[in-house]
């Protein structure tokens, strides 16, 4: 696919930047493309601390939430934790029910079925937790949208919390966008308009997490325990991709390096069943290996199997509730690779390839793995993409989006024709009925706006850097960079006139590049490009430009540089 390269073009005197904090210039040049400016900024990146971590009493009404809390416990009321089914509902309703237990609390939890409930608090589990003999509900990663479920809960006598981070709703009034939240007693969330917390980009269990933490000092409970709810929040972190910037950077560096050394035996149990090392785990591990079998329960049974172990304290139990997920996870990634074929076969050969939004009917498929599916298809054709699976009421649908297309407001715009929706600008998820498919999807079609250039991916390089520059130490100097994700990219790097020496697909699937390159100054460099996917090579003797990303190689006990291609072009 035709992708744009783009050089960041951001001004400071890197030069100064570098002396000041021991660094090469293009570590600098680097730090400046993510954004920072003040040498404070670039320092808690750098060196960023628990310490530098911004003060949970700055979030609109934390405290109003614990006074509740703490009045509900000291009166012996019962406390019911409202969930979601995701990692990050997974360890959000874990750290909220540890904390409150730790705290004296009389407190259950439950956690919404994805496909009886669908997402978030409803009116069925406010029943049963009023038939219970519930006094307080508090959610977690969701109840910011749930206007109408609250205001039910708040009808029968219930006192109701919400904790979430999920984008405030709003309504289009004469074309300005209104928004609204529910009537709960209190709301913590830190993209409220009024929030005067200096940082917006926390998942649920990073809320989740602040509201304990204010819990234990007004308590004066042991703060040991919160180390291991850092680890959570930092599973959390990474598992549901915010932007691992400011002290979300802090919240993962702190909450893996504690994870070597976790008390929490379901993470042992599951680390093990993955067949990793506890004293390895990178933010990789949990995106890709960890995440993913936590995730499973939510979409194929029940993410209380997963809070489950997370809450035991039985190593035996652990292990067999791990074997448990795994099992799950290579169920749901089975059900995934069928479902995927079948909807880039609808796109490519149906009316949907003239589409600029792809809007994907799949009835049979399994509902839990449709967002997986839809980020399947956003990667193929490079497209907004939802994809809708029949439900036990109506259809579900959930999306992926791409850069310049605000998922979320766009749907916003659609919501007459919804039952219900939620999300991000980069996801959303929604239920409508079948016979508003169609409609849904020519609507959402007529409306956008996008241009070829927003519908062409974009490469965005760090530093043009000829491959001689390169060296053992700039790498390990990238180390410093780490964790990588959203928000914070791996560092992408350029050199042209690059003459292919050798080139050759390798690998057990053939989908490997291996090629040799020489430098205009003759220096030799390996490089090598994964999923190739039936793209083309580049021919021996020709000059190539390319887009790339040095790592340390290492193998039989001989380190060498090894550069991986992002992408390339004949000069």
């Amino acid at each position: 696919m035709k992708s744009n390269w783009r050089v960041y073009t951001k001004k400071a005197d890197f030069k100064a930047i570098g002396e000041r904090f021991g660094i090469d210039q293009v570590m600098a040049r680097i730090i400046r493309n993510r954004g920072l400016e003040t040498d404070e900024q670039i320092n808690m990146y750098l060196n960023g601390t628990v310490d530098d971590m911004h003060s949970p009493h700055l979030l609109k009404d934390a405290d109003k939430c614990v006074d509740i809390l703490t009045d509900k416990i000291q009166a012996g009321k019962k406390i019911h934790i409202i969930g979601d089914y995701d990692i990050d509902g997974i360890c959000s309703t874990t750290i909220l029910y540890k904390g409150l237990k730790a705290a004296g609390a009389d407190v259950t939890f439950a956690v919404p079925d994805r496909i009886i409930d669908g997402y978030g608090i409803n009116e069925h589990l406010i029943d049963e937790a009023y038939n219970n003999g519930t006094d307080t509900i508090i959610t977690c990663d969701n109840g910011i949208a749930a206007i109408e479920q609250i205001k039910y809960a708040k009808e029968k006598g219930m006192t109701v919390i919400v904790t979430d981070h999920h984008d405030i709703p709003f309504d289009f009034v004469d074309g300005e966008k209104i928004h609204k939240v529910p009537q709960a007693d209190a709301i913590v969330n830190p993209k409220q308009e009024d929030c005067p917390y200096p940082f917006d980009k926390l998942c649920g269990a990073g809320v989740a997490f602040k509201v304990i933490k204010i819990l234990y000092e007004r308590l004066g409970l042991n703060p040991i325990d919160l180390e291991e709810y850092a680890e959570l929040m930092a599973i959390a972190t990474i598992g549901d991709v915010v932007d691992l910037s400011d002290e979300n950077r802090v919240i993962v560096k702190y909450g893996l390096k504690h994870l070597a050394v976790t008390t929490n035996i379901g993470i042992r149990a599951l680390v093990e069943a993955c067949e990793l090392e506890i004293d390895k785990i990178s933010s990789y591990h949990i995106g890709f290996v960890i995440g993913p079998c936590l995730n499973a329960t939510g979409r194929l049974d029940s993410a209380r199997r997963a809070i489950e172990l997370l809450l035991t304290t039985d190593m035996e139990d652990a292990r067999n509730k791990a074997l448990e997920l795994r099992t799950l996870n290579v169920e749901r990634k089975d059900i995934t690779e069928e479902y995927a074929a079948i909807a880039i076969e609808q796109v490519e050969n149906t009316e949907l390839k003239d589409d600029k939004v792809l809007v994907v009917y799949l009835p049979d498929c399994h509902e839990s793995v449709a967002g997986i599916i839809a980020g399947r298809v956003r990667e193929k054709f490079y497209r907004p993409s939802i994809v809708i699976t029949k439900a036990e009421d109506g259809a579900k649908g959930s999306g992926r989006s791409i850069e310049g297309y605000n998922m979320f407001e766009e749907i916003s715009k659609c919501g007459k024709l919804l039952n219900k929706y939620g999300g991000h600008p980069m996801a959303a998820g929604i239920s409508l009925d079948i016979d508003k498919i169609d409609e849904f999807r020519k609507a959402l079609n007529e409306n956008q706006t996008m241009t070829e250039n927003v519908l062409t991916p974009t490469v965005w390089i760090d530093v043009p850097m000829p491959v001689d520059y390169v060296d053992i130490k700039l790498i390990k100097q990238f180390e410093k960079l780490q964790p990588f994700g959203k928000g914070n990219e791996k560092p992408v790097f350029a050199d042209r006139n690059l003459t292919v020496r050798q080139s050759a697909v390798i690998g057990k699937n053939k989908n490997v590049l291996r090629c040799q390159l020489e430098s205009e100054h003759g220096k030799l460099v390996t490089a090598i490009k994964f999923k190739l996917d039936g793209q083309e090579i580049p021919e021996v003797g020709r000059k190539i430009s390319m887009v790339y990303y040095p790592d340390i190689n290492e193998y039989n006990g001989i380190v060498s540089i090894q550069f991986r291609i992002e992408d390339w072009r004949y000069v």
